[in-house]
């Protein structure tokens, strides 16, 4: 009867009533799903229910597999089935999974120890935990986790379905091999370890790949590396101004291929291309910003990916020299001469140092490309020579170097100057420069430790690249016979293609199409495939992406691994189109 009860039962009961009913709504709330690429969505409605039916004839089929003989040539992806009879009645189905196959990625694996087993896909109680001690890897592990819709958990026992990262030593007595990493697939878990970050971050595109191009990471152990350092993309963005937006978009598809540079060539003849407080009246209408740049360094150094920055000098000038016209080159008849900046000019280098100084900050990478190409004054034809044709600085070279010094020797200190302008603003950089921009002899010679960019040997006069290897220098790849992908096809130039990339160069492949010597092999640092914008209205950004996207993959795999791909073009193409 009411006021008969017991108060406290009384209380305790609609605590209980109003516990479960609050338990019940909450229940019956729906989950808030994750968000997943759309390459990951699982089948729903009448795909799962076709699904369904397929995985129960696929139970049927074990069943009778069950109980033959143990033979790989209708096995699964599994381990080892017990095939004896139970004195009553059959066994338990047990599922015969047969032997692995390597992951299908860009750059390939190079090498993938099979083993029997499910492998690994995402499900929902997924997690990417990055172990406890590796905390420097929380970066690719919530990049991976974003990337797949699933969790992200700093530290804790891996449980099945989850991926784990972590930096690991190498075995006693054996040297780390720099961005080299092993993911294991085992018990429906993948572990991916590596001696540095950038390893381990190429294990998770490896991964990544696995899951787009085939919906399952097959069971067994990746061990990768890559061939060469230097892999990556050189990209003019002074003859042609391209978005911020645009140039992430490229960052993002490099880190998938596995590639670690992007060359920004800003200034030339046609325009100077990022903002500038020192000289803002060589910067172009269209430029990207100071905070643009800083952006595209932030997310390529996430990325591990170096920024290399290029101011070219002394040629390429030429926007510095529409602001600055009397700092241009003319030769002993006052003609001026297109592009190039008189290196006799003390003020032509103050402009070029501020500018050094300036940006010094802004790209914080371990590289910086001095440019040092097509410096018109030493590109003179015969029977003229650069000293009779630029006596002014045949003089000059003589005053500063001795009376035995050439206008070689003056462009060779030109640049020796602005690199010490840029050890003094940002110490710890190794300069780059392009080929034509090393002198044989001389009086004055390029720092040792400058990389040697080769691009060409098509020019008269030009050094086969075994004269540089020779001398004991490094060299990058840049082979303009397979890697220039140049707006326009100018001076026979032709937009190359991924198949003559993907079949024929090999970073061995320097000058035009026969290799150097094999005793050269570790010299050569790497390549990069380049763009470059001569002709800017020749295509739009959007054809530019389409244009380099094959012969970029190409190269992408060729510099991981120069061994003969195990796939050929057509399968290559076809992988390519189905990862994106």
């Amino acid at each position: 009867m009411p006021g008969s009860a017991d108060p406290d039962r009384s209380s305790s009961a609609a605590s209980s009533t109003a516990s479960a009913a609050s338990s019940e709504a909450r229940a019956s709330q729906p989950r808030t799903p994750r968000s997943r690429p759309a390459w990951l969505h699982r089948p729903r409605g009448r795909r799962a229910l076709v699904l369904k039916v397929v995985l129960a004839g696929i139970a049927l089929l074990a069943l009778v597999i069950a109980v033959w003989p143990d033979d790989d040539t209708h096995g699964g992806h599994g381990g080892p089935v017990d095939n004896k009879r139970a004195s009553s009645g059959l066994p338990s189905p047990s599922p015969i999974y047969p032997i692995s196959s390597p992951p299908r990625t860009i750059p390939s694996v190079r090498e993938h120890r099979p083993a029997r087993g499910p492998g690994f896909r995402p499900v929902d109680s997924t997690r990417v935990i990055v172990a406890i001690g590796s905390e420097g890897l929380s970066d690719e592990g919530q990049l991976l986790a974003q990337e797949l819709g699933v969790d992200y958990a700093l530290g804790g026992p891996p449980r099945e379905g989850d991926i784990e990262l972590s930096l690991t030593a190498p075995p006693a007595g054996q040297k780390a091999v720099p961005e080299s990493y092993t993911l294991t697939t085992s018990g429906r878990r993948v572990t991916i370890t590596g001696p540095d970050e950038a390893g381990v971050f190429y294990g998770t595109r490896t991964l990544k790949q696995a899951l787009k191009g085939g919906g399952v990471m097959p069971e067994g152990v990746v061990e990768d590396h890559p061939d060469k350092p230097q892999r990556g993309l050189s990209l003019d963005i002074a003859r042609k101004q391209y978005s911020a937006g645009w140039i992430e978009d490229q960052l993002r598809q490099m880190a998938d291929l596995k590639l670690n540079q992007l060359e920004l060539h800003f200034s030339d003849d046609q325009g100077f291309r990022i903002e500038s407080a020192s000289h803002p009246e060589v910067v172009s209408r269209e430029h990207l910003s100071k905070r643009e740049v800083q952006r595209i360094v932030a997310l390529a150094t996430k990325l591990h990916i170096t920024v290399i920055p290029e101011i070219d000098s002394p040629g390429h000038l030429g926007a510095v020299i529409a602001a600055h016209p009397d700092l241009q080159l003319r030769d002993k008849d006052g003609k001026p001469v297109r592009g190039a900046v008189d290196i006799a000019n003390p003020e032509a280098a103050r402009i070029v140092d501020d500018l050094l100084r300036e940006y010094a900050d802004l790209f914080p990478g371990a590289y910086w490309h001095l440019g040092g190409d097509e410096y018109r004054a030493l590109m003179v034809k015969a029977p003229a020579t650069p000293e009779t044709t630029f006596p002014g600085l045949a003089a000059a070279a003589r005053a500063k170097y001795g009376p035995k010094a050439n206008i070689e020797d003056l462009a060779t200190g030109w640049l020796n100057d602005r690199a010490t302008v840029l050890r003094s603003a940002a110490g710890g950089r190794t300069f780059k420069a392009w080929n034509d921009g090393f002198f044989p002899g001389g009086t004055v010679g390029a720092d040792q430790g400058r990389e040697v960019e080769y691009w060409t040997g098509k020019d008269p006069g030009a050094r086969p690249p075994e004269d540089y290897l020779a001398e004991g220098r490094t060299l990058v790849n840049l082979n303009d016979e397979y890697l220039y992908y140049v707006l326009g096809e100018p001076n026979s130039y032709k937009y190359p293609t991924g198949k003559r990339i993907y079949e024929e160069w090999t970073s061995m492949v320097v000058r035009g199409t026969k290799p150097v010597a094999a005793k050269y092999a570790g010299q050569i640092l790497g390549g990069r495939f380049a763009v470059w914008s001569d002709n800017a209205a020749a295509q739009t950004e959007e054809e530019v992406a389409r244009g380099i996207r094959l012969p970029l993959r190409a190269t992408a795999q060729k510099l991981w691994d120069s061994r003969t791909p195990a796939m050929d073009w057509e399968e290559f193409k076809s992988l390519a189109d189905r990862l994106g």
